[in-house]
């Protein structure tokens, strides 16, 4: 390889290379030398994104396979109903867990739709293979994964992911079985989770405790979803656990996202007092009036951001007005229904702190795109 004339220092190739996709890392490490060392520097490699859309021989050469060793936060996309997207990112989920035992961050994202009747047993074998290797492993996400997960992820990530800051399992899989049973050994196991995403059937009060000790890590972020059958039967979570894990942790801010599965009655065991709700997704077949009037009244300090769902009525502009009028910490307000002008005016005169927003007076064709606030 021939060394190009005016070469660009080495530092400021990696600052380069690090945002180029797979492929074109593979394509400038054939350029020349000084190319070669630039594209296989550790740097680049440290937090790394990767597309699986493209064809099997497109991925990693193997004169750059060694690059994986470098590799401490890994997003990666795929496409579960295209073989060839889906084929290369098990193989490099599983050459990952063969080669990254430094790997800090996965992060696994799926476009499109997913086969029906898929479990996705070849992506989730992948999965607990880099879970048993990676043992500092710190931050693992899978919301955006559409297959069940189970207690058996959960555990293997209990015996060999001590080091875990945070795990998020609340995707839009409509099953849940991930029992609570294993979510507090996973807790014991990892004293230093400070995030966590669950679907509600597998939080429970004794989870509720052990979060609350005196040793453990502050806990930051909880994401309950609420969309499965499960969840609806779920035990309800009494008032006084979330008043001692509110104390224990005053800087915790709690995700809710409740889906038509959850019927009127469980969204009110759902929504207790002392909850400190940051962000409220309201998506249920039955009333929605009250959970609004509920969040006004007992989230108007945590509350952040707000998605609602539903028939548009004039019971809902109510509640809608008085929650603008309570909640000044608002920062975006999301209703996917028409609204009368007073609600849009109420959010604008009594959110200082909102940053976009979707509030239609007129029907408007879809997607709705929410307005920014300059």
């Amino acid at each position: 390889m021939a060394e190009p004339r005016g070469q660009l220092p080495e530092e400021m190739l990696v600052s380069i290379f690090q945002y180029l996709p797979l492929r074109d890392r593979a394509a400038a490490a054939r350029v020349c030398r000084a190319w070669a060392a630039a594209a296989t520097c550790s740097a680049v490699w440290q937090d790394t994104n990767i597309s699986c859309d493209c064809e099997k021989e497109d991925m990693l050469p193997p004169h750059m396979s060694d690059c994986l060793d470098h590799v401490r936060n890994l997003r990666l996309e795929f496409e579960p109903s295209r073989k060839a997207s889906r084929q290369t990112a098990t193989e490099l989920l599983m050459a990952l867990a063969g080669r990254a035992p430094g790997l800090r961050g996965l992060r696994l994202e799926c476009r499109g739709e997913k086969p029906l009747f898929d479990a996705g047993r070849d992506v989730l074998d992948a999965v607990h293979a880099v879970c048993r290797a990676a043992r500092q492993l710190r931050h693992l996400d899978l919301r955006r994964l559409p297959f069940t997960l189970d207690d058996a992820l959960v555990l293997q990530a209990a015996r060999n992911c001590p080091e875990l800051h945070s795990l998020f399992l609340d995707n839009g899989t409509l099953v849940g079985s991930v029992g609570p049973g294993s979510v507090l050994k996973l807790l014991e196991a990892c004293p230093r989770l400070r995030a966590l995403g669950l679907h509600l059937a597998s939080l429970s009060r004794a989870a509720l405790e052990v979060l609350a000790a005196p040793d453990r890590a502050p806990l930051v972020l909880l994401a309950l979803r609420c969309a499965c059958p499960e969840d609806a039967r779920a035990s309800p979570l009494p008032n006084e656990a979330w008043t001692e894990l509110r104390r224990r942790h005053p800087g915790l801010a709690v995700e809710l996202e409740l889906e038509p599965a959850l019927p009127e009655d469980s969204v009110t065991r759902v929504l207790q007092p002392a909850v400190p709700v940051a962000a409220l997704r309201l998506n249920v077949s039955g009333d929605t009036v009250g959970p609004v009037r509920f969040a006004a009244r007992h989230y108007a300090t945590t509350l952040r951001a707000l998605e609602v769902r539903a028939p548009a009525s004039a019971e809902l502009d109510e509640a809608l007005e008085e929650l603008a009028a309570r909640c000044a910490g608002l920062t975006e307000v999301h209703c996917f229904c028409v609204v009368r002008p007073s609600v849009r005016d109420a959010f604008r005169a009594h959110c200082p702190r909102l940053r976009t927003y979707t509030l239609k007076l007129t029907r408007e064709p879809h997607p709705w795109r929410p307005t920014l606030v300059a």
